[in-house]
């Protein structure tokens, strides 16, 4: 299958600017970066896709034993930046994306020359010193509930996910995108993002990387996002002045403006 069509990839803005790719997190799509493509675009040429199983994917790609490791879903970036023959482009990933992103930039770094992580973490479960912010129960409960019921735990789950009670239209926005994820496709898309762990990837990053975290995240705490930060040489870490686990729906300016920012330093 081509994998422009496999992975419903849309290139848009400057064609002679320097290439952004922007990944979506766990049971969303490219849709969730509508308010960033705008103050990207005039000067960058950007490159958006859906992963197998999300968004207007090809449903038929999916393969469970392909996609249940990060490793998986990183080699469709590789071949996507192939696809695209992009040299240095900057990967932009939210959430699950951030890890997805380094293990694509340590496999193919004349693709990728720049990471972004919004609200990133390499282990959502506790080990010993490392507060992930979640005990090996919580995962489990919140897995097996998932599995249970997909429906019903996206109804529960999204909106404490956006983390933006006075907002509400951002949870049910956010409810509606994981309740159009194929139930399947999505079981084994999160039970790879919750039990995963690329904390010995981080460390062998070569690239400029900018950490963006919110103010207050339940996914991914604060103390996620300074590990991060000591574990990728270099890197930049900005705190949002934004709630939530999705910074670049609930707090766009600020999450546009801090990418523009590091991307005028490359």
């Amino acid at each position: 299958m081509d994998t422009l069509l496999r992975n419903n990839v849309v290139v848009t803005g400057n064609p002679d600017g320097r290439p952004v790719v922007l990944a979506h997190g766990f049971g969303c799509d490219q849709n969730m970066w509508r308010l960033t493509v705008p103050a990207l675009a005039p000067d960058y040429r950007v490159v958006l896709f859906d992963y197998v199983g999300s968004g207007r994917s090809r449903l038929s790609a999916f393969d469970p034993s392909r996609y249940s490791a990060l490793g998986g879903y990183a080699d469709d970036v590789v071949e996507v930046a192939e696809a695209l023959d992009l040299t240095e482009a900057v990967f932009v990933g939210h959430s699950v994306s951030a890890m997805i992103g380094v293990l694509a930039a340590n496999k193919a770094p004349e693709r990728i020359g720049a990471l972004v992580m919004v609200a990133p973490s390499p282990r959502y479960i506790d080990d010993g010193a490392y507060l992930g912010g979640f005990t090996a129960e919580d995962i489990d409960e919140l897995l097996a509930s998932l599995e249970a019921n997909y429906l019903g735990w996206s109804t529960a789950m999204a909106p404490v996910i956006m983390g933006t009670p006075d907002r509400p239209e951002l949870g049910d926005e956010l409810t509606r995108s994981f309740c159009a994820t194929d139930p399947a496709m999505a079981r084994v898309f999160a039970r790879t993002t919750f039990l995963s762990d690329s904390r010995a990837d981080l460390a062998q990053v070569r690239v400029p990387t900018l950490i963006l975290e919110s103010a207050e995240d339940m996914i991914a705490p604060r103390q996620v996002g300074a590990y991060v930060h000591d574990a990728v040489a270099g890197s930049t870490l900005v705190t949002l002045d934004s709630t939530g686990h999705c910074p670049h729906l609930s707090a766009p300016e600020a999450t546009n403006q801090a990418i523009t920012a590091f991307l005028a330093t490359l």
